[in-house]
């Protein structure tokens, strides 16, 4: 059966309903984040003044001859859009629908005029998951058994976020911290930061894990200088210290730093990078975004080249969408999935996640086991994209 027609759409995604109060504001709200535009005042305290105001969520519908249909999702909006739109549906048209392999290689090769990363990448992603959602569907089979099945009983789960009390009271044992500060607040920065982490410490005693994730905000010097000041704190990982292209950067503060774990790849973009990182031995751990990356082809592609050199992947906020909980559930080198907590202490997790997505419970995930990726949503939920409002 071949490829009928791809195009991008949105999605009016059913609600759960609420059922709990919010006791405080979410840190969302008001937390600064150290970011790559930290250097820059106007731009410092708030992450989201910097970032595109008009580029929300983008999905893909690939639909087969049959009418039958698949569902894909990333980010970046209007110019993601126009990638599918424009360009890959009218050269994928007429491939079988169970060439994914060669559907991901054709969008890889026919975006290098343009460049292949980035919002090309997201592009990829959202075709190539709809691919494996259509797939699964065709086979009444979840994606997760399409990959040969559960590696794993359930799926230990760790939050991101700093309201550290409500992520224990949700019964998470693993929790992430956003890294206030970095370079542009000199040593008084360090000094917070690390405040911060033995804070957390005291609050969550010696049998929770504590990582630490910087959201490409260092350089080598302050990476190397914060890791040193934080050791007694017994962090799992440090992530994202430097922006991804830096590649001897990586290779620098691995040299210096020996005692914790690095961690980083959300913004790296096909499997191309992480093949580098690994020869280098920069990582520990390797942390590709699925809805970025590529797709799920891509990253079973990272995946494999991990556990061969013997490291771990751990998705970018794999718990906050089906196609990262069915990776990681199938993955022999994926044991932790993440979860990121934005919203208010006292609202449950079901009240940010759509009905159709496992929840974690406890700090564990299970995912559903309807086909495909088990996206339920009425066909006339979906509709065209619409460029004039995104």
């Amino acid at each position: 059966m071949n490829i009928k027609e791809i195009r991008a759409v949105q999605i009016e995604a059913p609600r759960t309903a609420k059922s709990g109060e919010a006791r405080r504001d979410p840190w969302t709200k008001e937390a600064e984040v150290a970011n790559p535009m930290s250097r820059y005042p106007r731009y410092k305290r708030y992450r989201p003044s910097w970032m595109p105001k008009k580029w929300g969520s983008v999905w893909v519908q690939v639909i087969a001859e049959d009418g039958s249909y698949g569902l894909g999702q990333t980010t970046f909006g209007r110019p993601v859009a126009a990638i599918v739109d424009d360009h890959f549906a009218e050269i994928l048209q007429g491939e079988s629908v169970l060439a994914i392999e060669k559907c991901w290689d054709m969008m890889f090769r026919m975006s290098k005029p343009y460049g292949s990363s980035g919002l090309a990448s997201c592009a990829m992603s959202a075709v190539d998951l709809a691919l494996w959602d259509l797939n699964g569907k065709l086979q009444g089979q979840p994606v997760y058994e399409l990959l040969g099945g559960p590696t794993q009983a359930k799926i230990f789960t760790y939050a991101t976020g700093n309201d550290t009390d409500w992520q224990l009271e949700l019964g998470f044992k693993a929790v992430k911290l956003a890294c206030p500060y970095g370079p542009a607040d000199g040593v008084g920065g360090i000094d917070a930061n690390e405040g911060l982490i033995e804070k957390t410490r005291e609050l969550v005693g010696d049998q929770v894990e504590i990582m630490l994730d910087c959201y490409m905000a260092f350089d080598v010097e302050y990476t190397i200088r914060l890791a040193q000041r934080i050791r007694p704190y017994k962090l799992k990982w440090i992530e994202e210290f430097l922006i991804p292209e830096d590649i001897d950067g990586h290779r620098a503060v691995r040299e210096a730093v020996n005692w914790v774990s690095l961690a980083s790849g959300e913004h790296m973009y096909s499997p191309f990078p992480y093949m580098r990182i690994i020869k280098d031995g920069s990582l520990d751990i390797l942390q590709p975004d699925i809805n970025w990356v590529g797709g799920l082809t891509p990253t079973r592609k990272i995946a494999q080249m991990a556990e061969a050199a013997g490291l771990q992947v751990y998705l970018h906020g794999g718990a906050n969408n089906v196609f990262g909980q069915h990776f990681t559930y199938s993955s022999t080198v994926s044991p932790w999935i993440e979860c990121f907590v934005g919203s208010s202490p006292g609202i449950p997790l079901e009240e940010a996640f759509p009905p159709w997505q496992a929840v974690p419970e406890d700090g564990y995930l299970v995912p559903k086991e309807a086909p495909g990726f088990g996206i339920d949503v009425p066909e006339s939920a979906i509709t065209p994209f619409d460029y004039s409002v995104s």
